[in-house]
Order: structure tokens, then sequence, then C-alpha cells
């Protein structure tokens, strides 16, 4: 039962930018199309991240088994705490523009999928983890201790390898 409740550490990017991809897609779809309970996928699928990391999400593991094995030359890795984290916050936005949608409407809602829409393009399009900014963010703070995670104490030497590494 543990098993099922572990977060990959590390996570392969090809697969983390992936499941952004998906929430880029399931996200504009959402907006253009005016299909509020996209918004239940999208809450379910953060849900089952933060839980299990791909364990009970779709698209975790259509990331994790389909698209990351077919893409070697990507395969890069990055602390997981972060990672499950981004997803928390992710969560976190998707579960106030559900409870917006219930109590005040679409209209007003679809307007929390904007900032969740920009984050997720950064991780897919640029492989800027905006949540992974963040927890290191706390971190230098003081709120996340050191101990949970070590390798995450700095992560910019993480984007420069991204960085040297997309040629």
């Amino acid at each position: 039962m543990k098993r099922l409740f572990d977060f990959p550490d590390p996570v392969n990017e090809a697969a983390a930018r992936t499941v952004a991809l998906g929430v880029v897609i399931l996200s504009a779809l959402a907006l253009v199309t005016g299909w509020a309970w996209i918004l239940a996928l999208l809450l379910y699928g953060f849900a089952a991240r933060v839980l299990t990391g791909p364990t009970l999400s779709p698209l975790g593991q259509f990331a994790t088994r389909v698209v990351a094995p077919r893409l070697p030359r990507l395969t890069r890795f990055s602390p997981g705490p972060p990672k499950r984290f981004a997803q928390g916050v992710g969560l976190g936005v998707t579960s106030a523009a559900t409870l917006t949608w219930l109590l005040a409407g679409w209209p007003v809602a679809r307007w929390l999928l904007l900032p969740l829409l920009a984050a997720a393009s950064l991780e897919a399009f640029a492989g800027y983890c905006v949540g992974c900014a963040m927890f290191r963010g706390l971190m230098r703070l003081g709120v996340i201790p050191e101990s949970v995670c070590a390798a995450c104490a700095d992560l910019s030497e993480h984007y420069r390898r991204l960085g040297a590494n997309a040629d």
C-alpha cells in the first residue's frame, strides 16, 4: 500500500513536461469551449498525482509509460519533492477554480485557469517549473527544511544543465 502513495524521486523531465502539456491542452480546451466539466478531469489528475505520482493518473501513466520511454535523448531527471509540490499548487488552483465554478459560475471560474495555463505552459514548452521555483524559495525562507530535499536547495544548476543540453 505504501508503494501506491510513493512519488517518484527523481522525476523524468520528459514525463513531467508531457503531463504539463496535457494540463495545457485540457485548460485551453476548457477556456475555448466553455466546457467547465474539464475542471473535474484536471482536479482528479492533480489529486491523483499529488497522492500517488503517476500511478493513478491516466495522464501520468501515458507520460511515464508511453512518451518518456520514446524520448531517451531528452531523458533528464530532477528531484521529486519540488515536482510533487508543483502538483499540489496545481491541485490548489484547480480546487479554487472548481469551487468558484460551483459557487459563482463558469464566467468567473474560467479566469482562475489562466495562471494554471501559464505555469503549465512554462513547464511544457520551456522546462521551467514555477512550483519548483516556489519550493526553492520556501526552502530559502526556511519554511521547507532542507532535509525534505537536499538536492533541491539550489535548482539553478539543474536549470543551467537543461539550457546547456537543449541543443
